[in-house]
C-alpha cells in the first residue's frame, strides 16, 4: 500500500467524466497503446495515451464515457503529448480495465470527487 494521504491531498486530484471521441493506434509507444481524444464538456478536448489494447478495440472505445484525472502535468510519451490520465485497474492477467460510471448519468466534464 502507498503512504496514507489526507482528504486535502485527495481534493487536489481533479477527476472528471469524459467521452472518447477518437481512437487511433499508437505504434511508437513502448507497450501496445491507443491515442485517445476525449471530450470533457466545458473543459474542452484532451488527449491521453492508454495501454488498453488487450481488452478493448478501437470500436469498443469510441463514444465510451470514461473517468480521468485532468489536472496532471502534460507528459510526453514518444511523439505524443498526454494531457490527462484515464483511470483503470489491472485484472488478474495484468490487462487494464477502464473505470467508468455504472450508467451514463454524468455530464462530460462533471467533477467526480
Amino acid at each position: 500500500m502507498k503512504p496514507e494521504i489526507t482528504f486535502d491531498d485527495f481534493r487536489k486530484v481533479d477527476i472528471r467524466t469524459g467521452t472518447i471521441i477518437e481512437v487511433t493506434d499508437f505504434p511508437k509507444a513502448h507497450k501496445p497503446a491507443y491515442q485517445l481524444t476525449i471530450a470533457f464538456g466545458d473543459l474542452g478536448i484532451k488527449k491521453s495515451s492508454a495501454q488498453i489494447t488487450g481488452l478493448y478495440t478501437k470500436k469498443d472505445l469510441l463514444q465510451k464515457q470514461i473517468v480521468a484525472i485532468v489536472n496532471f502535468k502534460k507528459k510526453q510519451i514518444a511523439n505524443f503529448l498526454s494531457e490527462c490520465l484515464v483511470l483503470g485497474v489491472a485484472n488478474n492477467n495484468g490487462e487494464i480495465v477502464l473505470l467508468k460510471a455504472s450508467k451514463k448519468a454524468l455530464k462530460n466534464g462533471k467533477q467526480v470527487n
